[in-house]
């Protein structure tokens, strides 16, 4: 019987894991870390904010490039920039060599002429590459290169973007763009009060529908249009945003992510203050993906790990503008639930229990109304209809003084946290009293108060004045969008008031282990099964008893050493799939079938070219769930750790969790909550329940093990990994292991 170890492993990652590294700084995809504050890895832990206050509030601004020549681009370009400076009480210079004054403002020749520093210099320049280093000399701090022509533009302009770069860092200001907008420069409502929407786009066109909320009644605060992010990127836009008290939501239009880890620091940061980040993320299909990359010059990242990577730091990722425009609205206006039930409350009961089926599918949970509550509810609404959630009134109460009753019975329940009232079309004089009594309880309650307007016009009074005139009430157009943002708001609600950044405890100084597993390392090559398996056992991963042998007699005394019945197995560097070259053997039970065994094996390998490093002689482990752990690289996030259902069907099967270190033992069990075969490991017609303690300890092993060997390790498979029953551990069965 095999033992199991995971009972001490939780301390003892933990006891290593607050343990302070004294490595030098050190600059890991772009990101400079502090020491004490990067991980085993080299990662950093703490995301670096920019202090932006004045860039979007600058007191002087530089126009590089400014004209008032009519019908040159770079005129309507100054003379918006003069419009945002009068607004926001900048100072405007303009800089230009050969005129002297530019829109009645007199001009200096260079950038060196400026009497003193400026805070933001707007480069109307074909080259910004010159300037950079004139613009460090005058002490800017920020600078924004509209031109194009850059890493969007394939290989030539990506080089140009990289020497634009590190002039940059050079330098010490910081840089938006290039190939960005004057989205940053729009004239924003002041007339809007309530927390605002910040927004990040690195496509300005694909802003302007969150932009245009202004018109329906939002507030935005910001706009941040990032272009190629040669140096300022989306990560520091977050970061930055979460801290603005005035926020409530940030909402994002991302077509590549500059760096995974930057963005994971950022994402964190928005979850530790609360501040929800909602986010459309273009890559999901191949097409998507290369649109992207010739558009920002970006990597979009494997999606599916890009998915796995938001979800596990709260970001909420939506497909289209118009949820990204209704979800950021919810989450930036609403206040915390009080409660996690939904109800439904129609004039129809054909529209309720169509909505209801929806909600439900969702994931959204609408309980059953007690039968006080019901009895309550029938004192207005006759006794024929339903009122047990959904609430369907038949509609006549909803056009006097029944209709403000029945709403308020309902928020007053303890288990409503979210009211929705779907209006699928108007039906004046009813729909204007129903949505009035909707505004009007919305502004008296705490609770969520959701309105679908479904009429297709839009133009309707009851819509555009009353219910569009409530910054307390939350208004759809439609049945989807109103369940995505619904469902997005408590769901950010539950993460948040659990969350536990994973970055404090990430491991900052390498495990006993690590010195072990890094003698093992073959640069460049992949490690037999019996080195991989040596891999495991550094990090006290389990293994059969095996023993390498590379004669048949000394398989025949390995197998009375390991105990039959015994597995043999060819062992090289260069097999990846033994069993489709019948390189396995199962069962053995005497010393002939062994030496019979050896000698099939070798002559098979012989034949195929295949040289081996010995045969593996093994013991036979019991039967359990079998299980994949593995281990891959990401060009964005860096080492990516997967867990799924194993076996020589894992490909067929493809039913897989994926996570970004670091992770704790609470999101290593949300994986496997993830898998569709879930069930096997609660024992499945008379199969005793698997050791799902034993599995997550491997998936936390293994994630050690990627964080300490980033530098060495390219790819780890453990397949199958074999879940034994409850209290019986796991065992890697087979392994494979890939030497960057």
């Amino acid at each position: 019987m095999l033992g199991s170890t995971h009972g001490t492993f939780t301390t003892d990652l933990r006891a290593r894991v607050v343990a302070c590294g004294d490595s030098p700084r050190t600059a890991v995809h772009g990101v400079t870390a502090a020491p004490g504050d990067q991980d085993v890895s080299g990662r950093p832990l703490h995301a670096l904010v920019p202090d932006l206050d004045r860039f979007f509030r600058p007191e002087s601004v530089a126009v590089i490039g400014a004209s008032d020549t009519e019908g040159r681009p770079n005129t309507g370009i100054t003379r918006q920039l003069l419009a945002w400076a009068e607004r926001v009480g900048a100072r405007l210079v303009p800089v230009h060599p050969t005129r002297t004054s530019v829109f009645g403002i007199d001009c200096v020749p260079t950038v060196g002429a400026l009497a003193e520093p400026v805070d933001l210099a707007v480069l109307l320049v074909a080259d910004p590459l010159p300037v950079i280093e004139e613009l460090a000399e005058a002490k800017v701090r920020f600078a924004v290169a509209f031109a194009s022509g850059f890493a969007e533009t394939g290989e030539a302009g990506a080089e140009a973007q990289e020497r634009l770069a590190e002039a940059v860092r050079r330098s010490g200001l910081r840089l938006l763009g290039p190939n960005t907008n004057l989205n940053a420069f729009e004239r924003f409502r002041e007339d809007l009060d309530g927390p605002a929407v910040a927004l990040i786009t690195q496509s300005g066109h694909q802003g302007r529908p969150v932009f245009t909320l202004q018109e329906l009644g939002v507030r935005l605060s910001h706009w941040a249009p990032t272009g190629n992010e040669a140096d300022l990127e989306t990560a520091d836009f977050i970061s930055y945003f979460a801290g603005r008290p005035e926020v409530g939501a940030i909402a994002c239009y991302v077509e590549g992510l500059k760096d995974g880890r930057s963005f994971l620091l950022a994402a964190d940061r928005a979850a530790r203050q609360g501040v929800p980040v909602v986010a459309v993320k273009v890559g999901r299909t191949e097409t998507g993906a290369r649109t992207a990359a010739s558009h920002t010059g970006k990597l979009t990242g494997a999606d599916r790990v890009v998915d796995a990577a938001m979800r596990q730091f709260g970001v909420i990722r939506v497909d289209g503008l118009d949820q990204l425009q209704d979800t950021a609205t919810l989450l930036a206006r609403a206040r915390r639930p009080l409660a996690d039930g939904v109800v439904v409350y129609s004039i129809s009961g054909g529209t309720g229990a169509h909505f209801a089926d929806l909600a439900t599918a969702a994931g959204l949970e609408l309980p059953t109304l007690t039968q006080a509550k019901q009895d309550e509810l029938h004192q207005w609404i006759p006794e024929y209809l339903s009122v047990s959630n959904p609430v369907d009134n038949g509609g006549h109460p909803v056009g006097d003084w029944r209709g403000r009753k029945i709403i308020d019975a309902i928020l007053a329940d303890p288990s409503v946290g979210v009211l929705i009232c779907p209006i699928t079309g108007p039906f004046p004089p009813m729909s204007d009293k129903l949505a009035q009594d909707l505004a009007d309880a919305a502004e008296a309650t705490d609770k969520l108060v959701c309105v679908i307007w479904g009429s297709p016009l839009g133009t309707e009074d009851a819509y555009r004045s009353t219910l569009l005139g409530s910054s307390r009430l939350a208004t759809f157009r439609t049945f989807g969008n109103c369940i995505g943002a619904v469902k997005a708001y408590l769901d950010h609600h539950r993460f948040t008031a659990g969350y536990r950044s994973p970055f404090d405890e990430a491991p900052r100084t390498p495990s006993p282990s690590f010195r072990k597993a890094q003698a093992l390392m073959r640069p460049g090559r992949r490690l037999s099964e019996h080195a991989a398996k040596q891999l495991l056992r550094a990090y006290g991963i389990r293994v059969p008893r095996e023993q390498l042998v590379t004669s048949a007699a000394a398989a025949v005394r390995a197998a009375g050493l390991v105990g039959y019945p015994v597995v043999m197995k060819a062992s090289g560097a260069q097999l990846a799939h033994k069993t489709e070259l019948g390189l396995v053997k199962v069962g053995l039970t005497s010393a002939s079938q062994v030496r019979d065994a050896y000698r099939e094996l070798t002559d098979i390998a012989r034949y195929e070219s295949i040289d081996l490093d010995g045969v593996l002689v093994c013991q036979m482990v019991g039967r359990g769930v079998e299980m994949v752990v593995g281990v891959t690289r990401d060009d964005l996030f860096g080492p990516t750790i997967t867990v799924g259902l194993g076996g020589v069907l894992v490909e067929v099967l493809n039913d897989t969790a994926v996570r970004v270190p670091p992770f704790d033992e609470h999101e290593a069990r949300s994986m496997l909550a993830e898998l569709r075969g879930r069930a096997l490991l609660d024992g499945v017609r008379g199969a005793p329940p698997a050791d799902v303690d034993a599995l997550v300890e491997v998936v936390l092993r293994v994630q050690r093990m990627a964080l300490e060997l980033d530098g060495d390790l390219a790819e780890l498979d453990i397949n199958p990994l074999m879940v034994l029953p409850r209290g019986q551990g796991a065992v890697a069965l087979d392994a494979l292991a890939v030497c960057r």
